[in-house]
């Protein structure tokens, strides 16, 4: 992925008002983001646990959706799968809702997934980043198939989210 400013990070979103989005809370360190291990920008907002945002450059251009996550619960230790890139946590997978784009979120319609907590998922599929014993699955798919395997996951669930 390339390098984003907080400009584009701030234009790219699809299911918030424009003042929203530029109310929302940016990561401070995107100089030091490892640019070239990332399929999608993710970050949890710091002031808000519960919000969460990803920012992907998809065929149709940069799109960003904000994210509704629980906070940690106590007591939360099963294991569970992130639909995008498969791998398996102990208390690492939430469920996150994104409202849907124009008139449907505005309804109060939204969309869910369960995705790695810290939204990570590119640098779990590379190995950058360990979930444990267990965490990724024995799979005869290549690293690049992997790769493309999240990015369609995510343009899925992106899609259903602008739909």
């Amino acid at each position: 992925m390339k390098p984003l400013t907080e400009q584009e990070i701030r234009t790219a979103f699809v299911n918030c008002t424009k003042g929203e989005a530029k109310r929302l809370s940016v990561p401070r360190d995107l100089a030091e983001r490892p640019w070239d291990d990332l399929d999608y920008l993710g970050w949890r907002d710091p002031q808000a646990p519960d919000r969460a945002y990803v920012v992907a450059e998809l065929g149709d251009g940069l799109k960003g959706i904000t994210l509704r996550c629980p906070g940690t619960t106590v007591g939360q230790l099963r294991r569970s799968m992130c639909s995008m890139c498969v791998t398996t946590h102990t208390g690492g997978v939430s469920l996150m809702v994104a409202p849907k784009a124009g008139r449907a979120g505005q309804q109060g319609n939204s969309v869910g997934a369960y995705i790695c907590s810290d939204l990570a998922c590119s640098l779990y599929v590379r190995g950058k980043r360990d979930a444990g014993v267990g965490g990724r699955l024995h799979e005869s798919l290549t690293l690049e198939e992997k790769i493309q395997r999240t990015v369609a996951n995510l343009a899925a669930f992106v899609a259903k989210v602008t739909a």
